[in-house]
């Protein structure tokens, strides 16, 4: 029996240590750091920016030597081959024959040229089928390959001034991101707040309300106030309960919300700590809109778009007019095998000879009816047209910066107008109960002083809200913390493990 009571208290501990341990409580920065790790739009700014990142990946990856076999196996042919005799006519013969073929190769791109250095080496078998069958074999030990638009566009070139500062700009926009997640957490959190606060409020005035309610029974019963009186006593009472079953109902639905978008199941119950007090913190426009301007994701992108507007024209120019292809080839090569004697392997690498080969192709566009002019205006109206929008871009986003500077320095000193309007406000409210408890003031100007205080304890919680929003909002404009003074950074290697 002993045994049983001892197993029984142990259920009990360990159930009460799983209740306590889904019970949690958060303060607002507690609730902003889980939401950049755990939320939807935390993660969205994760995975968005490892695409960006392998795309970079990529772009460096083009500037190394790249290692690369093919092989051709089998490539089976069976049709009328034209043999030259002696006398100089052709003869057609039915040509059975399959080829194999092996080459290994160490490519590299020059971007000073837009061109490609190709190292290689290449064997190849030749099987011809029949009563005068035989083997042929064709090696190149070594070549080397260089090929070469001479006017064309430099793709690589280009890549090396766009690529990097489309990085930068996924960098930048990252961080972006994540303080985006904290605006929405602010949100989340401060309507969890205000919920909460609702219910303190009608849970007090419910509670409030029925002691009224008893004390002017009474007061009826002896006849020092009227029916009226008596009645809107009860009245506050009845709406007091119903108000206090939508805050309850209105408490469980911003929980639900703040729960889902933190990551949580149902299982967890989450209250959070309303912060008691807003720093102090003046912002000056001239140093925001400095931070805003080294930092801001949308200047690089902007400085990026232009520069793909000059490729754009670069590209119609290139494609314009005259064209030419270089391509050159040195190396060794030699053949084992013919039609009196087949091949053997070994002998496809004995005493190589040399091999070259220089081509070079030409394009002369001679009538075009205006089209390689028509797609260089074009491409240049589109330049115009992007130096337009980013100058206006600009200007907009400077506008920005000094909106959201003066809205968080006015904000500020909003808060503390608020929350000395509370304090205000509670006072008046005691009085007036005071007031009212010695039949000094009726039930009108008492409810008056309830409702005047309950809306300043909102509007304190309100204004607490847009302060931190505002701050948030500043620094996803900035990039950086203005309350510990230091720019805004991450780990970037570990978002991409």
């Amino acid at each position: 029996m002993k045994q049983l009571y001892t197993v029984f208290a142990a259920v009990i501990l360990f159930t009460g240590a799983l209740t306590a341990q889904n019970d949690l409580e958060f303060t607002i920065d507690e609730v902003i750091e889980l939401a950049k790790e755990q939320s939807p739009e935390g993660l969205l700014a994760k995975h968005s920016f490892r695409a960006s990142y392998w795309q970079y990946r990529s772009y460096r990856a083009g500037f190394l030597p790249s290692l690369v076999f093919s092989a051709t196996a089998p490539n089976f042919s069976r049709a009328m081959t034209a043999v030259q005799q002696e006398n100089g006519t052709y003869l057609y013969l039915q040509d059975y024959s399959n080829r194999l073929s092996g080459a290994v190769n160490i490519e590299q791109n020059v971007p000073l040229t837009g061109g490609q250095i190709t190292l290689g080496s290449n064997l190849s078998r030749t099987d011809i089928f029949g009563n005068d069958g035989y083997v042929q074999y064709l090696s190149s030990p070594l070549s080397m390959t260089y090929s070469q638009s001479l006017f064309g566009l430099n793709s690589l070139k280009w890549d090396k001034k766009i690529e990097p500062l489309r990085y930068e700009e996924a960098r930048k926009r990252y961080l972006r991101a994540v303080e985006n997640v904290a605006i929405v957490a602010v949100r989340y959190f401060f309507n969890l707040a205000e919920a909460q606060q609702r219910v303190a409020i009608a849970e007090f005035n419910k509670v409030n309300n029925d002691s009224l309610y008893k004390i002017a029974g009474g007061r009826y019963n002896i006849g020092t106030i009227g029916e009226n009186d008596m009645l809107q006593s009860e009245l506050n009472y009845m709406n007091a309960c119903a108000t206090l079953n939508d805050a309850v109902l209105n408490l469980a639905a911003s929980k639900n919300r703040l729960r889902s978008f933190l990551g949580f199941n149902e299982s967890v119950n989450i209250s959070i700590i309303i912060p008691s007090e807003a720093p102090k913190l003046d912002l000056d426009e001239n140093k925001v809109m400095e931070l805003a301007k080294a930092n801001s994701p949308d200047l690089i992108g902007y400085e990026r778009q232009l520069i793909e507007a000059r490729r754009s024209v670069a590209s119609a120019k290139a494609s314009r007019g005259f064209s030419a292809d270089l391509y050159m080839q040195f190396g060794l090569d030699q053949r084992s095998g013919t039609r009196q004697s087949s091949g053997n392997i070994g002998d496809a690498y004995k005493r190589p000879g040399d091999m070259e080969r220089i081509q070079l192709g030409l394009r002369i566009p001679i009538l075009d009816w205006g089209k390689g002019k028509g797609r260089v205006k074009m491409a240049q109206s589109n330049e115009e047209l992007t130096k337009v929008q980013i100058q206006q871009a600009i200007t907009d986003f400077e506008q920005d910066v000094i909106l959201q500077v003066n809205q968080y320095n006015m904000q500020a000193e909003q808060y503390r107008i608020t929350t000395k309007a509370d304090t205000i406000a509670q006072k008046r409210y005691d009085v007036s109960m005071q007031r009212y408890l010695t039949d000094k003031i009726d039930i009108t100007e008492m409810n008056n002083a309830q409702n005047d205080r309950d809306n300043a304890r909102l509007r304190s919680v309100g204004a607490l809200r847009n302060y931190w929003t505002y701050y948030y909002t500043v620094r996803q404009l900035t990039l950086y913390d203005m309350l510990n003074n230091k720019p805004l950074e991450t780990d970037y290697d570990k978002l991409i493990e």
